[in-house]
């Protein structure tokens, strides 16, 4: 059986961390790019992490490279590629520099790899997926972004700290843009069955899900010279995973919504069903009153940054 080619662009610490997670679960062969300016760092990671191998005991190809020609043929690419937040800095600072980056790589990606499925990570994830896509030319649901899964994780962790439970008891949701304006599903969330509202109050909730939004800005400060990475990279492999063995996942990621909630044709955090070739399905809940005019608030916000985002390179 033919492994799966996975590239991950960016060899930093999500990437170098995906490429950890990918290779320890036997997903596929792997190759890690970076920029020229890079030199051998690439290199030098894969080759360690390869000899990692015999000790943990998973048979996959792992090479470092600064070439795209290496990476052709890729079935899944991810994008980590970009410059990351530093302590004061928002999602939006970072739009203008990160946008010029993955419109680069992506446009190498289409020459190398017409036929994968791309993962954008970079920030800001939402007008980043956007522009890849654009970019790309690639069917929308070959093109997604990753933030609805860790979003969830940093949820649900917080869920399980309060309550002094098992983190696979907490089964939870969130949707709309990721950072400052997702918007938490209390109606979708349980712990072992028991909706969360019958365990905490809704202060607290509000507080918990603030705390999650958060999640990455409160790294940032506490690493003081980078940010989150091993969560990330983790939410990442789970989504190559779903990918590659056709798992059909029903897990959140920006995924393209045009009819769907009504977005209009952006990227937005949603439930889908991810397996074979992406997005096989954009899954479509009721929403109650305050949880839809929260998403309406959170999908303009999304617009909002799209529109900056095209100002900036129209100049």
């Amino acid at each position: 059986m033919k492994r799966a080619k996975i590239t991950i662009v960016g060899a930093g610490n999500v990437g170098a961390t995906c490429a950890h997670w990918c290779a320890a679960a036997e997903l596929g062969d792997i190759v890690l790019l970076d920029i020229p300016a890079t030199e051998s760092m690439p290199k030098g990671k894969a080759l360690d992490l390869m000899q990692s191998s015999p000790i943990v005991g998973f048979d996959a190809n792992i090479v470092g490279t600064n070439s795209y020609d290496d990476t052709a043929n890729s079935d899944v690419v991810v994008i980590t590629a970009g410059i990351p937040r530093k302590p004061g800095m928002s999602r939006d600072d970072l739009l203008a520099t990160n946008a010029k980056i993955v419109r680069a790589v992506t446009e190498e990606l289409k020459r190398t790899s017409p036929n994968s499925v791309i993962i954008v990570v970079s920030n800001p994830l939402d007008a980043m997926v956007q522009l890849c896509q654009r970019t790309s030319g690639f069917p929308p649901n070959r093109v997604m972004g990753q933030a609805g899964v860790l979003d969830t994780a940093r949820y649900r962790t917080f869920l399980a700290m309060e309550l002094g439970v098992s983190v696979e008891d907490v089964s939870a949701l969130l949707m709309g843009g990721h950072g400052d304006t997702m918007v938490p599903m209390p109606t979708c969330t349980s712990v072992g069955g028991i909706p969360i509202l019958r365990l905490l109050d809704e202060k607290r909730l509000g507080e918990i899900v603030q705390r999650a939004r958060d999640g990455g800005a409160e790294i940032v400060g506490l690493l003081k010279t980078g940010s989150a990475y091993y969560a990330p990279a983790a939410a990442t492999a789970q989504m190559v995973e779903a990918i590659v063995r056709d798992k059909r996942r029903l897990i959140p990621c920006a995924a393209y919504c045009d009819k769907e909630y009504g977005v209009g044709g952006y990227y937005v955090g949603v439930p889908v069903v991810l397996g074979h070739g992406g997005v096989q399905k954009v899954v479509e809940i009721q929403l109650d009153p305050q949880e839809q005019a929260a998403f309406a608030k959170s999908v303009d916000a999304v617009k909002s940054l799209v529109a900056t985002m095209d100002k900036l390179l129209a100049g």
